[in-house]
C-alpha cells in the first residue's frame, strides 16, 4: 500500500494528514474552513485516496495560511506516498463539467514542479472562502509532490461549480498519473526528479 503521514506544525497552523493512494476514498477532514472542507471531500471521494486532514489554523485572520500550509502538507503526503514512482503511469488528463462550469487538468508526475493556472475570474469569496486561494493550493501542492500540472478552466459563471470542477478534474487526473500499469519507472532518465 502506497501511504503516508504528515505532521506540520507552525505558529500559524498546526496539521495532521495521512492519504493512502490505494484506498476507496475514505475521508476524514477538518480544515477549519467550511467551503474548503468540501473540497477536500470531494477530492478524497473522486481520486479513491483515503484522505485524513485535520488543521488547527489562523482562520481569525482568514484561510490563506490553513489552505496554502494543506497545500504544502498534501504535496509532501503525495510524494511521500509514490515513492520510487516504479510503474506509475505518470500522465493523465481530465476534463469535468460541473453544471455550467467545465474544467480541465493535465498532470505530469515528473519531479519538477510547474503550475500553470488558466482560470480568469477567479476573485471573490464563496462564503468565506476567498477564491484567489485555489490558486494558492494547487501551487503549494505542484511544488510539494514535484507535479508539472496545468489547471484550465474553459467557462463557467458559478464560483462553487468552477472550483468544485476543478477540484473533481484534479482528483480524477492524480487518480490516473498514479496508477500502476507497469514495473519500470516511465522516463528514459530511469528516474522521475
Amino acid at each position: 500500500m502506497r501511504k503516508s503521514q504528515i505532521e506540520r506544525n507552525t505558529k500559524e497552523t498546526q496539521i495532521a494528514l495521512s492519504l493512502n493512494l490505494d484506498g476507496d476514498g475514505k475521508y476524514d477532514v477538518d480544515t477549519g474552513v467550511g467551503f474548503f472542507d468540501h473540497m477536500m471531500t470531494l477530492f478524497a471521494c473522486h481520486s479513491g485516496f483515503d484522505l485524513s486532514v485535520k488543521c488547527k489554523g489562523d482562520v481569525r485572520v482568514d484561510g490563506h495560511h490553513s489552505v496554502e500550509d494543506i497545500g504544502i502538507v498534501l504535496g509532501k503526503a503525495i510524494a511521500q506516498a509514490l515513492g520510487d514512482k516504479v510503474g506509475i503511469k505518470r500522465y493523465a488528463s481530465v476534463t469535468i463539467p460541473m453544471d455550467e462550469s467545465l474544467a480541465s487538468v493535465t498532470v505530469d508526475i515528473s519531479g519538477r514542479q510547474f503550475l500553470v493556472f488558466n482560470a480568469d475570474g477567479m476573485t471573490g469569496k464563496v462564503g468565506d472562502f476567498d477564491i484567489e486561494l485555489v490558486e494558492e493550493f494547487f501551487r503549494a501542492v505542484a511544488n510539494q509532490a514535484g507535479l508539472t500540472l496545468h489547471i484550465n478552466l474553459h467557462y463557467g459563471s458559478n464560483n462553487h461549480h468552477k472550483i468544485e470542477a476543478i477540484f473533481k478534474a484534479f482528483a480524477r487526473a492524480l487518480k490516473e498519473a498514479t496508477e500502476i500499469v507497469g514495473n519500470k519507472i516511465p522516463s528514459s532518465k530511469g528516474m522521475l526528479e
